[in-house]
């Protein structure tokens, strides 16, 4: 019961800051970007908020559980890049453009309603499989927790966070955002000395994982062995973590739901800083989320299905008053990602499509009141589809994800840096690039398997780089598109900037004592158990 207050509790909370956001809102900068106001903080909170979320906690958490926890983590390892590289190679030439939606950003660069058009289309449609996945596993969460019927959990869900994203836009998704990053981050790490002295106690505890008969090889750096192994031969694993590790980093460099995190920054020193910021919080996250998950197959092998192993851990292995932290952090990390999504959903539905289709020009108010009856709508399919489809938290989400890398990655890079990409080759590019997942994808419902190292997601890339090479021989650059470039390439000035700058410089030393740190801990919670092990 104490669970399900605390949960009750949260989302009392998120909607009343919702409520009271919504009345500060007065333009639709404020309701899609924040006003552009967002603080170091704030962007950070938002961009870890929206990247964690029932995909991490849940379905990834079971992956570990099952057998993968180092493999993830080397998949992470890859990932995380993705915040340095997304915000120094597009994240702060995004922000320049002083767009409201990603997709307007690649209209305006190319000077085309189709480019925009197109990557809205793929922005909707992706978003809102990825939507499908995170609602579910909130949902499932809940259902858990509460004892109510999956059906009405996943009600529940929907109506929380569809309230407060509708009522306040992007102020209320950053404020909530930011508050929750707060609950799951301290959720994690308070969990890892708890559940490993449960386990055992440390190091006994990491020892028992590594030599546990129901999982040979649970520690290794390809997983287990045996009959329940299904990531295949140990090279085909590792092969698989890189490839999806660096898919992974262009989703997070160039996804909507994260490169858009940067046009509420309040400037480009901030957006920087955020970047760093993210990286450090997501890879420590990820290292004590995943250490202490293997542990727990010593003492429970049985969890069904593995996605519940972390809620498990919460109700069984720590206070109850640290289980509330767990569960209602879990609960955070869905509803901030589900807020991002509906939000985005939203705002390219009525900016994007609705405005270009028309080729009208919305008044703040009619954006305003349309934005917020797309967002309504868009959640009621949401969650019709998530009633009529059997949850499948993980690899939904990663599906959903890797589309982007495929279809936006070359063309998101090309828009800042080529001066040969033409509007041709950008829409051919996202085209090609969606569609060559989707095909890869199909031919596993065929039984056609391939090669781990030509997952669906690399058959995307490759005819995106295809189409946007050959596309650009078609067409001339306009002068439009050439000062768009030239604009955005122009590095902006802050009034107090030697100041901002003197503070920026600081972070490549944060990131380097992030990673001795890391390397530490590291060392002490796996390495050394582990050479005991052996």
């Amino acid at each position: 019961m104490i669970y399900t207050i605390g949960i009750i509790v949260s989302f009392i909370i998120y909607i009343l800051i919702g409520i009271v956001l919504s009345r500060r809102v007065k333009d639709s900068e404020e309701y899609y970007v924040s006003g552009r106001k967002g603080s170091t903080l704030m962007v950070t909170g938002t961009l870890v908020a929206s990247f964690l979320s029932t995909v991490s906690f849940m379905g990834e958490a079971g992956f570990s559980y099952e057998g993968y926890p180092i493999l993830l983590l080397i998949l992470v390892i890859f990932n995380v890049t993705g915040y340095v590289f997304g915000v120094f190679f597009f994240g702060r030439y995004l922000r320049r453009s002083k767009s409201l939606t990603v997709p307007e950003y690649f209209g305006n660069r190319f000077q085309s309603n189709k480019v925009r058009m197109a990557a809205a289309i793929t922005t909707i449609l992706g978003i809102s499989a990825y939507l499908v996945a995170v609602t579910q596993g909130g949902a499932v969460l809940l259902a858990e927790i509460s004892g109510v019927s999956y059906p009405v959990a996943l009600f529940i869900m929907w109506l929380v966070y569809a309230s407060f994203t509708v009522l306040s836009g992007a102020k209320g998704v950053m404020v909530n955002d930011t508050i929750m990053f707060f609950i799951f981050s301290l959720a994690t790490y308070l969990s890892f000395p708890f559940i490993i002295s449960k386990a055992g106690g440390f190091p006994d505890a990491i020892v028992k994982a590594a030599t546990n008969p129901e999982r040979p090889d649970l520690l290794s750096w390809h997983g287990i062995t045996g009959p329940k192994a299904y990531m295949g031969e140990p090279w085909e694993a590792l092969i698989w973590a890189i490839v999806l590790g660096i898919v992974w980093s262009a989703v997070i460099a160039i996804s909507p739901w994260q490169s858009s995190r940067y046009l509420m920054a309040k400037n480009e020193h901030v957006a920087i800083r955020s970047g760093i910021w993210s990286t450090i919080s997501v890879i420590t996250i990820y290292l004590f989320l995943h250490i202490s998950i293997s542990t727990i197959t010593t003492v429970n092998p049985n969890i069904n299905p593995t996605e519940k192993v972390f809620i498990w851990a919460a109700m069984n292995m720590v206070p109850q008053w640290l289980g509330v932290i767990i569960v209602s952090g879990i609960m955070a990390a869905a509803l901030s990602s589900c807020a991002s999504f509906l939000q985005l959903i939203g705002s390219s539905v009525t900016r994007d499509i609705m405005e270009q289709s028309r080729n009208k020009t919305y008044s703040d108010a009619q954006l305003l009141r349309t934005s917020r009856v797309s967002m309504i709508v868009a959640s009621i399919v949401i969650l019709l589809i998530g009633l009529w489809q059997s949850p499948s938290i993980m690899w939904i989400g990663y599906f959903a994800a890797t589309l982007f890398a495929a279809s936006w990655g070359p063309v998101a890079i090309a828009s800042v840096f080529s001066k040969k990409a033409t509007k041709t080759g950008a829409l051919w590019s996202i085209i090609m690039g969606f569609l060559g997942v989707i095909l890869g994808e199909s031919l596993k419902k065929f039984g056609v398997e391939l090669p781990v190292y030509f997952n669906p997601v690399i058959i995307g890339v490759i005819l995106s780089t295809l189409a946007l090479y050959i596309g650009s021989k078609f067409g001339e650059i306009s002068e439009e598109e050439r000062n768009f470039q030239n604009n955005i390439l122009q590095r902006p000035l802050e009034e107090n900037e030697r100041e901002e700058m003197a503070i920026t410089k600081r972070y490549p030393t944060y990131l380097i004592v992030s990673g001795i740190v890391i390397i530490i801990i590291t060392f002490v919670f796996y390495y050394w158990p582990l050479t005991l092990a052996m």
